[in-house]
């Protein structure tokens, strides 16, 4: 199980090394020390705690889907021409980006500081590692 630093969850979660200190010294997350002396936050523990503390923001259309992936953001960029647009989103600390028709766009009414949703339905997920074995 991969030993994650405590400056490395902070930026994982979102937050400051002292948050995450705070939350190791309440007793809400558990670390221990490495082999170099250094505070670590096992990689499971770390996961758990990211799942259960996950507060997304709420989704302001209130719509039922089957696509589990959507991500909360403000537009912060539209790009258009005759057939096409291209919209950028930050959802959090990711930026999404979207290519749709422009009438699409247009009809949505999307422009930067817009709130709005991207759903990601998807067969195709790909998932990488830094120099994983496999």
């Amino acid at each position: 199980m991969p030993a994650i630093r405590i400056r490395d969850a902070a930026v994982l979660l979102g937050v400051s090394d002292d948050t995450v200190r705070r939350w190791i010294d309440g007793g809400s997350l558990t670390a221990y020390k490495d082999d170099a002396g250094r505070m670590v936050i096992a990689g499971d523990v770390l996961a758990d705690f990211a799942r259960d503390h996950a507060t997304p923001p709420p989704d302001p259309l209130g719509v039922s889907s089957s696509a589990r992936n959507r991500f909360v953001g403000l537009v912060t960029k539209v790009t258009v021409d005759h057939v096409m647009a291209e919209v950028q989103m930050q959802c959090g600390p990711f930026t999404v980006v979207s290519l749709m028709s422009s009438s699409s766009a247009n009809e949505l009414g999307l422009e930067p500081g817009v709130v709005a949703v991207a759903v990601v339905k998807a067969t195709t997920v790909i998932v990488e590692t830094p120099g994983g074995t496999s």
